[in-house]
């Protein structure tokens, strides 16, 4: 498992975030000072999720990523990267619950008509979509530029956060919107496992609150970008 982990004691750095370090370890299970307590989750099921907890571990000095120290600076880096896969995982889930919801608008048929002629049915999937495809355009742009910095310093990093961040923020809550009115327009039979829209609706909270959640993205943006004061 990648690890953090204190190095220096707490009382010799100057901010909480210094002073850790980042180390790839081999996950021994049966180690002495492990303990793993399995968390069942609402989704996600395909990968489990657990709490651990530490006593006196043994942490091999070889298994240190980078350099001493600098451990938070290193997982902050990855954040950007990280806020780009999950943006794209939430456009995903709204293509197809979007994609299962057209279906059944399609060939449900009620007093002789297709539920999707009806506006109420189809205007609200129509602009999901919509937020869908802007949310996409801002992730493309998030991603090339992440991809483009390592090799133009020109770019500041800045600007990438900016993107990342507006990025997975755009496509968590367009894909939430997709996903809640697949599931509607399917009615009482978007409640069904039947036709997966509710898994999807269940899903597309990851992105909302990971890696980062909404409300410390429009922190960020509120501070670095429109240089109000910070508010937590």
């Amino acid at each position: 498992m990648v690890l953090l982990a204190r190095t220096t004691p707490l009382e010799e750095v100057k901010k909480p975030s210094e002073g850790l370090s980042l180390f790839f370890i081999d996950f021994d299970k049966s180690a002495p000072g492990l303990d793993l307590r399995k968390i069942k989750k609402m989704g996600g099921r395909a990968v489990d999720a657990n709490e651990v907890f530490f006593d006196s571990y043994r942490v091999p000095k070889d298994t240190l990523i980078g350099e001493e120290g600098q451990g938070f600076k290193i997982v902050l880096h990855g954040m950007n990267a990280e806020r780009c896969l999950l943006a794209g995982e939430a456009l995903g889930l709204g293509y197809a619950a979007l994609k299962r919801a057209a279906t059944y608008a399609k060939d449900r048929i009620i007093f002789g008509r297709p539920i999707g002629m009806n506006q109420g049915i189809q205007h609200p999937l129509a602009a999901a979509y919509m937020d869908l495809e802007a949310a996409k355009l801002a992730t493309y742009h998030a991603a090339r530029l992440y991809d483009r910095s390592k090799d133009d310093s020109s770019i500041p990093q800045h600007a990438i956060g900016v993107a990342c961040n507006s990025a997975k923020y755009l496509a968590a809550e367009a894909a939430f919107t997709a996903c809640e009115r697949s599931v509607l327009a399917h009615g009482g039979m978007g409640y069904a496992q039947e036709y997966h829209v509710e898994r999807y609706l269940r899903e597309c909270f990851v992105p909302r609150i990971a890696p980062v959640s909404r409300e410390m993205i429009l922190n960020y943006v509120g501070e670095r970008v429109l240089g109000l004061p910070r508010s937590y």
